[in-house]
């Protein structure tokens, strides 16, 4: 019953569009076909291009369909690839296990040598004080010597970083360097002014590579950062329990035929080896970060990254070392951004590193500026917008109905209100005063008068389709930390493509022009968390800085110029308007992941019954 009622609500909203077409395709958020469409049928990006401007969905325009041409081509050599990387990732399993086994081997045989010189050892300390006898001084001294001696096929010492050096040569001798990939298509880098198609021609390329390749994941910025740090927080835990317990470390190592004290420097050498990898964590993140790493499911990989920026150290280091690491391991990066790959660090943070990633990006992605101005999002809203979303100013007019639409929801879900907690990262919880199958309700300072931010807002997008949000004010000076959780907010939902209702102070136009107190900053990307509340946030896990009271940064290191909150503040605008349109509207069942989940769980409730079924 709460798979049906929960639809209804989603389909509640299709009451207030327009008659659409059976098959009707969200423009700007088309990323997801029909189900009944196989993956051979799949047309590329720019045959879905070209069909909407013909069906009368877009606007067709140059540059848009010369970005669709490009995309198209790189579409084109993904299946080659994807066989190429399949044979690839063969041989680098067999190229990952010999080593193992060689390097298992390798230590096998010094801790062989190593228990020898020991029993040898102790033999000659006997010796020695037999020998004190004849020459008290003079075998003291032999003793000594002999006591330190070591066979000469056993490292002296040398340290574990040398011994680490050494042993790495040898394997690279018996087993060889580690394959290379072969060579990736050269993926793009798209930007653009706001609404100009940017995320709109990668999702449809997006859409596309199902079932061609493998590995696909398409990030928003917010999100990107987000798993980044929770992999690597992840990593360092677990490198801390197995520090105490040993247990991944010594398990294979206690049944050997040692003795103690070797079996102890083997514990110390897997350790220190498992140190080194650690050092250098951002490879590590990136190999969790897109690619499942069982062998039957190994192949060629695409990320889509949507809004890229770089806006605090920790954004440029990450990205760097991650993005780097993917696209020398083989994969295909499409990427927007409202900036050119040389104009992303204006504050100039870690130029070296900043550099590094330009380099990487200019050599592994085509960059491509989509020229128009044209916010096609207001095009789309100009032809068939829907006001029952979006409901101002804050009288008791507008409040009415929006209290009536909330019930009209509620009472279409066929569920019960109730409040809720849902998970957020890093093991905090968020509590939902008001929900019900999917639907839920919150106060603007709810949202975004409290120190929460992108993780929390990413648990409400996953979690809920439907969401209302009430007594929205005029966005000023005074409440700029409210206005930059809000744009956050908005770009969550949009994303995940929920069904928004407000009740606001004015219209979308005029929520973001601020008062006569000043503009507004940008600093919508500094609202990520650590582990406990209170602690540093994620922006100062490289530089210092403090968490007030209010859970805003304070000695923030730079501020983003006007043009960049402006254009922030622009695409808040353009998504809120967008929100409000049939063809976003007409997707929110199939796109959000709360209908997603649902669809899988039907099927598996299908294939569970299938396989109950006796056999003829």
């Amino acid at each position: 019953m709460r798979r049906v009622s929960s639809k209804m609500s989603c389909i509640l909203s299709r009451q207030f569009l327009q008659p659409q077409p059976k098959f009707q395709i969200n423009a700007f958020r088309f990323y997801c076909d029909h189900p009944d469409l196989s993956s051979r049928k799949r047309p590329g990006p720019l045959t879905r291009y070209r069909n909407l401007v013909e069906q009368g969905k877009l606007q067709h325009d140059p540059e848009q369909e010369r970005v669709a041409v490009e995309l198209d081509n790189l579409f084109g050599r993904l299946e080659q690839y994807e066989n190429k990387m399949g044979e690839y990732h063969v041989t680098l399993a067999k190229w990952e296990n010999e080593r193992e086994n060689k390097r298992r081997r390798l230590l096998m045989e010094e801790a062989e040598l190593k228990q020898q010189s020991d029993k040898e050892t102790t033999v000659s300390k006997y010796r020695n004080i037999l020998e004190t006898t004849v020459s008290k001084y003079r075998n003291i001294l032999e003793g000594r010597w002999m006591f330190r001696k070591k066979p000469e096929n056993v490292e002296r010492g040398v340290g574990k970083w040398v011994s680490y050096l050494n042993r790495e040569k040898k394997l690279d001798k018996l087993v060889g360097l580690r394959p290379t990939p072969p060579p990736a298509p050269k993926g793009l880098y798209l930007y653009g002014s706001v609404g100009s198609g940017k995320t709109m021609l990668m999702d449809m390329f997006y859409s596309a590579t199902e079932g061609i390749v493998k590995h696909r994941r398409r990030f928003h910025f917010h999100e990107a950062m987000l798993e980044i740090n929770e992999h690597m927080h992840r990593l360092w835990k677990n490198q801390v329990e197995e520090k105490s317990l040993q247990s991944n470390i010594s398990s294979w190592i206690m049944n050997l035929p040692f003795d103690t004290n070797v079996k102890e420097w083997l514990v110390a050498e897997e350790r220190y080896n498992k140190d080194i990898r650690m050092k250098n964590i951002l490879p590590a993140v990136a190999d969790k970060f897109l690619v499942d790493q069982e062998m039957d499911q190994r192949g060629a990989s695409i990320l889509c990254f949507d809004e890229i920026q770089t806006v605090d150290v920790f954004a440029v280091v990450a990205l760097s070392g991650i993005i780097s690491r993917l696209l020398s391991t083989g994969t295909v990066l499409v990427a927007t951004s409202n900036r050119a790959p040389d104009d992303l660090n204006q504050d100039g943070m870690q130029k070296e590193i900043f550099q590094k990633l330009v380099a990487k990006l200019e050599q592994h992605c085509e960059i491509v500026l989509i020229g128009n101005e044209i916010d096609y999002r207001r095009v789309i809203a100009q032809r068939s917008i829907s006001k029952a979303h979006y409901f101002w100013p804050l009288d008791s007019i507008a409040f009415k109905k929006f209290e009536e639409m909330w019930h009209e929801v509620i009472n279409q879900s066929g569920g019960k209100v109730i409040s809720s907690t849902i998970p957020v990262m890093f093991g905090r919880t968020l509590k939902v005063p008001e929900s019900c199958n999917g639907v839920a309700r919150f106060n603007f300072n709810y949202l975004c008068g409290r120190p929460v931010g992108a993780a929390d807002y990413i648990a409400v997008a996953r979690n809920y389709h439907t969401v209302f949000i009430s007594d929205i004010p005029e966005m000023s000076m005074r409440i700029r930390d409210k206005a930059r959780r809000f744009i956050t907010l908005i770009d969550e939902l949009y994303n995940h493509h929920c069904s928004l209702f407000c009740s606001a102070a004015s219209s979308i136009d005029d929520l973001f022009k601020g008062t006569a107190e000043g503009t507004l900053f940008d600093l919508e990307s500094f609202q990520f968390e650590t582990e406990t509340e209170g602690a540093k946030l994620r922006r100062n896990v490289l530089a210092e800085g403090n968490v007030g009271s209010g859970g805003t940064p304070t000695g923030i290191i730079s501020m983003l110029s006007g043009q960049e909150e402006m254009f922030a503040f622009r695409r808040a605008v353009s998504r809120l308007i967008e929100m409000q349109t049939p063809l976003y509207l007409e997707g929110v069942c199939d796109l959000h992941p709360y209908f997603q989940r649902q669809s899988e769980e039907l099927r598996d409730d299908s294939e569970r019954t299938l396989l109950s079924q006796p056999t003829c």
